[in-house]
C-alpha cells in the first residue's frame, strides 16, 4: 500500500522528516518497506528557467530554423537555435539551460549540451510542453505569462510538487489502516505515546446541502445481509473534464492514473478515507431505480475492461430496472460508467458483506482497490460521511448541484463490539506491568472507550472501524504496539519447557533422512501443492480427472487442482534447472499428494528422489559418467537401511510414470517405487536427458518402522585376518551362492566375504568363470593362530568343492 507523505500531513500536522515518521509507523505495526521520492513533473524542471526572447531572426543556413537571443537572467543573453514555428521576439518562454536533464514520454533521460546546429552555436533549448512533461502538445514552444521575470525557475511557475511515498507492507488484519486517514490515526496514537499531542484534521462536510430535488433515484436492497448499509445521492449539471493538478498529483504519487474529475474524486476519497465509492451515469439508469440483488446463474455482463463475464447466482449486483450495472464492491459495468458526455450521476457508498465480495472477486479473477477493502472489512459508520465528502469534492471540481436527498438504507444498525479486558491477562501476555493510566491513555488514543473499571479489569467499547479487535488478546496487541515492543524489558531468567516425544515421531525421522540425503549430495526442494489438471492426462491410467481434488476458487487454470502425483512437481523443478544450465541434479522432497474417491478426500505423505545428468562435474583426473538406475537404487536402499528395514522383496513396478521400474515391498506393502521416467512424460516438460525417480510411501514407512532396540558392541581389540581364494566355478553359479555357503560353513569367526574380481575368457575351460573372493576372519576374544586360520580355510575349500563343484586356481 502506498501512502503519500504530503497527503498524510493534510490529516496531521507533523514536522518530522519521512525517515523518522517511517520508523514510528513501523514500530506501530505499519511496516514501511521503502520510501520513494515523487515529483509531479519528472526531473522537477530543475535547470529550466523563464527566458525573454530579445531577438529572433532567420538562421543563415536553414530555412526552418530561427536564431534567437534570449535573456535567462544572467549577465549576458544566450544564443539559442530554435525550430518552433511560433517563436517570436518579446515572448517569455521556458528555457532548458546547458546541463539540464529532460525526460521523454517513456521516461528516458537526455541532457542539454552546448552544440552547433547548422554552423551556429546553441546554448540551451526553448521547450514545448511535451518536452517538459507538462502535456502532449508539440505544435510549438510554450509561451508564458508576460509578467514573469527572466531567470525565474520554472519549478516555481508550474508549482512542481515534491513528495515522498511510504510503501507499507500492510498485514491483512489492519483494514482500519487502508487509507491516509487510517494511517494518520495510528500516527497520532504513536505520537501521543511520545507525549507529542496532535489533533486529526478531518475534511468537513458541515456545508453539505441539497441544492434541489430535481433528480430522484429510488433504491431497493433485496438482501440486506449481503448489503447491510447502502447510501446514494444524485448530482446534476456536471462538467466531466480532467482533474485539477493538485488532485492529479495526489493520485499519481500513489500510483493511480487519473481519468476524469468525477472518477478521480471517488478514487481520492477511497484512498483518503478507506471507503470505496462508485459513480453511475444517472441517464443510463433505466426506470430511475437502483436494485441491489443477485442475478440468475449464467447471466452475461460486460465489465469496464470490456470482458464479457458469466455471473454466478451468489454474485451481488447493482442493477437498474432492466439490467445489471456493476458487480457490487468489485468492478463496474461498461455501459453505466461515467464518460466525458455524462452530466448527472448517482453516487453510491455502501457496506457489503466481506465474504460475498471476496468470493465474487476470486470467482471472476478481479482484484480491485474496492474489493481489497471490502474483503477485509470497512467501517460501516463511515459510509454516509464518505458519501458527503465525495459529493462535495465532485461539486467543487466538476460544478453542478446536489439534486436529491441522501438515500440511507441501514435497517439493522451495528452496535460497537464490547470486550472485557482483565488486568492479569495484560501482565501475563506482555510479561511486564504497564501503568493503568498509560493503558487508558493508549486506549483513548485508539478510540477504544473505557466504559467501566473494576479491580479485575476494564469494560471496553471498540469502534466499528476496528473489525480485527474482538478479543482481550486483540486489545492487548493494540496496547503493546502503541506502547512499543522495544520498551518491553528482557527478563533475568529464561523459562523453557520440554516435551517427551517418541524417537519415531514423523518430524524426527524426516530430519534424520533429510540429513542423510544432504550428506549424499542431494538438495532439498519445496514445490507447490497446487498444479495443473493437464499433467494427469500424461499417465496411461488417467481417468479424466475424476480422482483429482479441485480448487473452488483457483488462481489460474495451471493451479486449479491439488497434486495427485509427486513426479510432476519434481519434473517442473528439474526443467527449471536444466533450462538454466544446471543439468546434474540430485533432488529430494518431503510433501503430500491428494486424491478423492467417491467424494472422500485423502492425503498421503511421500518422500521423492530425482536423479538426472552426470554423477559429478567432469574433470581431467576423474571423467564423470551418467547417473543410472543402480545409483538411484543404492540411495533408496541406504534410506531404507537407515530406517531399519532389511528384508525387502523386489518386484517389477506397474507405475505408469516409468518405462522401466522396480517396487520394494515389505510385509506385502509397497514401500518404494523407482525407475526411469518415460520419455513421453519428459517431452511435455521439454526435458531431453534421462530422469530417474523414486517415490517413498512415507505413511506406510512410518507405520512399519522397526521398533528395534539399539545394541552396542565393544570395538574388537584383536586384529582381523584376510585370506583370498581364486575359485574356478561353473558359469551359472552366482556370488550369492558362494556368499551363503561360506557363512553356513563358518558361522563363528567369519566376518566378511567380498568379491573383488571376476574373469571369463581365455585360458579357462569352456563353461567356467573365475571368482577372486576375500574372506575376513576375526576372533573378538583372542588373536587367531595360523592353525585356526588354515583349518577354517580348509573347511571353506572343501565346502566349495563339494557343493559348488569349485576348484582352486
Amino acid at each position: 500500500m502506498n501512502i503519500s507523505f504530503n497527503w498524510l500531513k493534510q490529516f496531521i500536522n507533523i514536522d518530522w522528516d519521512s525517515q523518522k515518521t517511517g520508523e514510528l509507523l513501523t514500530d506501530l505495526g505499519l511496516e514501511v518497506e521503502g520510501i520513494t521520492p515523487f515529483q509531479s513533473i519528472k526531473g522537477g524542471l530543475e535547470g529550466v528557467v523563464v527566458g525573454h526572447v530579445l531577438e529572433c531572426g532567420q538562421h543563415p543556413n536553414a530555412d526552418r530554423l530561427k536564431l534567437t537571443k534570449v535573456d535567462i537572467g544572467q549577465t549576458e543573453p544566450v544564443q539559442i537555435v530554435c525550430g518552433a514555428p511560433n517563436v517570436q521576439k518579446g515572448q517569455k518562454v521556458p528555457v532548458a539551460t546547458i546541463g539540464t536533464t529532460l525526460y521523454t514520454e517513456k521516461g528516458e533521460a537526455w541532457t542539454i549540451k552546448k552544440g552547433k546546429i547548422r554552423g551556429e552555436e546553441s546554448h540551451g533549448m526553448i521547450c514545448a510542453e511535451d518536452e517538459l512533461g507538462l502535456g502532449k502538445s508539440h505544435d510549438g514552444i510554450m509561451v508564458l505569462d508576460d509578467q514573469l521575470e527572466p531567470g525565474t525557475p520554472c519549478a516555481e511557475v508550474f508549482k512542481v510538487e515534491n513528495d515522498e511515498v511510504f510503501e507499507i507492507g500492510l498485514t491483512p488484519n489492519r483494514a482500519d489502516a487502508m487509507s491516509h486517514f487510517g494511517v494518520a490515526r495510528d500516527l497520532k496514537a504513536g505520537l501521543n505515546q511520545k507525549e507529542i499531542t496532535k489533533e486529526l484534521i478531518t475534511p468537513s462536510t458541515s456545508h453539505f446541502n441539497v441544492d434541489n430535488r430535481s433528480l430522484k433515484i429510488d433504491v431497493d436492497v433485496l438482501d440486506n445481509k449481503l448489503a447491510p448499509r447502502y447510501c446514494g445521492v444524485t448530482l446534476s449539471n456536471l462538467i466531466v473534464q480532467p482533474s485539477p493538478d493538485w488532485l492529479k498529483n495526489r493520485l499519481n504519487a500513489i500510483g493511480i492514473t487519473p481519468k476524469n474529475n468525477v472518477v478521480d474524486a471517488t478514487n481520492y476519497v477511497l484512498h483518503e478515507l478507506g471507503q470505496p465509492l462508485h459513480a453511475f451515469d444517472a441517464n443510463k439508469i433505466k426506470g430511475g431505480k437502483v436494485i441491489v440483488k443477485t442475478m440468475p446463474k449464467g447471466t452475461k455482463f460486460i465489465t469496464l475492461d470490456e470482458v464479457e463475464r458469466e455471473l454466478h447466482e451468489e454474485d451481488l449486483m447493482i442493477c437498474d430496472s432492466e439490467k445489471p450495472m456493476c458487480i457490487a464492491g468489485v468492478f463496474g459495468g461498461l455501459h453505466s460508467g461515467v464518460t466525458e458526455h455524462t452530466t448527472a450521476i448517482f453516487l453510491e457508498s455502501a457496506y457489503f458483506d466481506s465474504v460475498s465480495i471476496r468470493k465474487s472477486a476470486k470467482r471472476h479473477g478481479l482484484n480491485t482497490d474496492a474489493s481489497f477493502r471490502f474483503e477485509r472489512g470497512i467501517d460501516i459508520e463511515n459510509v454516509e460521511y464518505a458519501l458527503k465528502r465525495a459529493a462535495l469534492l465532485i461539486k467543487e471540481i466538476a460544478g453542478g448541484d446536489i439534486t436529491s436527498d441522501i438515500v440511507d438504507l441501514y435497517s439493522n444498525k451495528k452496535a460497537n463490539f464490547e470486550v472485557f479486558l482483565p488486568f492479569e491477562k495484560i501482565h501475563k501476555l506482555i510479561g511486564q506491568d504497564i501503568p493503568q493510566d498509560t493503558i487508558k491513555s493508549i486506549l483513548a488514543s485508539l478510540d477504544i472507550k473505557v466504559k467501566n473499571v473494576t479491580e479485575s479489569g476494564m469494560g471496553l467499547e471498540v469502534p466499528s472501524y476496528r473489525v480485527d479487535v474482538q478479543r482481550p488478546v486483540d486489545v492487548i496487541e493494540e496496547i503493546l504496539r502503541v506502547y512499543g515492543y522495544n520498551n518491553i524489558l528482557f527478563g533475568e531468567k529464561l523459562n523453557a519447557s520440554t516435551a517427551s516425544t517418541s524417537r519415531f515421531e514423523d518430524h524426527k525421522v524426516q530430519s534424520i533422512i533429510g540429513d542423510l540425503l544432504a550428506a549424499k549430495g542431494y538438495y532439498e526442494i519445496l514445490t507447490n501443492s497446487l498444479t495443473s489438471p493437464e499433467y494427469e492426462k500424461l499417465l496411461d491410467d488417467a481417468n479424466d480427472g475424476e480422482n483429482l481434488v479441485q480448487m473452488l476458487n483457483p488462481l489460474s487454470g495451471d493451479l486449479s487442482v491439488l497434486r495427485k502425483n509427486s513426479v510432476f512437481s519434481a519434473l517442473q523443478t528439474a526443467a527449471h534447472n536444466i533450462n538454466r544450465k544446471r543439468q546434474n541434479l540430485k533432488l529430494f522432497e518431503f510433501g503430500k499428494t491428494y486424491s478423492q474417491i467417491q467424494g472422500n478426500r485423502s492425503e498421503q505423505k511421500y518422500l521423492s528422489l530425482l536423479l538426472s545428468g552426470n554423477t559429478s562435474e567432469p574433470n581431467w583426473t576423474n571423467p564423470s559418467g551418467k547417473t543410472n538406475f543402480f545409483q538411484l537404487k543404492s540411495s533408496v536402499e541406504t534410506v531404507l537401511q537407515r530406517l531399519g528395514f532389511s528384508s525387502l522383496n523386489n518386484i517389477p513396478s506397474n507405475n505408469s510414470i516409468f518405462s522401466e521400474g522396480l517396487t520394494l515391498v515389505a510385509n506385502k506393502d509397497e514401500l518404494v517405487s523407482l525407475g526411469v521416467v518415460k520419455k513421453s512424460i519428459l517431452k511435455h516438460f521439454d526435458i531431453k536427458q534421462e530422469v530417474l525417480f523414486a517415490n517413498f510411501n512415507w505413511d506406510i514407512i512410518l507405520a512399519q518402522l522397526p521398533k528395534k532396540s539399539i545394541i552396542f558392541e565393544e570395538i574388537p581389540k584383536y586384529p582381523e585376518v584376510k585370506r583370498d581364494f581364486a575359485l574356478l566355478l561353473d558359469e551359472q553359479t552366482d556370488f550369492k551362492e558362494v556368499y551363503d555357503l561360506a557363512f553356513r560353513t563358518e558361522r563363528k569367526l567369519l566376518n566378511q566375504v567380498n568379491l573383488f574380481d571376476v574373469y571369463q575368457g581365455k585360458n579357462l575351460p569352456k563353461g567356467k568363470k573365475s571368482y577372486a573372493v576375500s574372506f575376513t576372519l576375526q576372533d573378538v576374544k583372542n588373536t587367531l593362530t595360523d592353525k585356526q586360520i588354515d583349518k577354517i580355510m580348509s573347511k571353506l575349500e572343501n565346502s566349495f568343492k563339494r557343493d559348488l563343484n569349485a576348484e582352486l586356481r
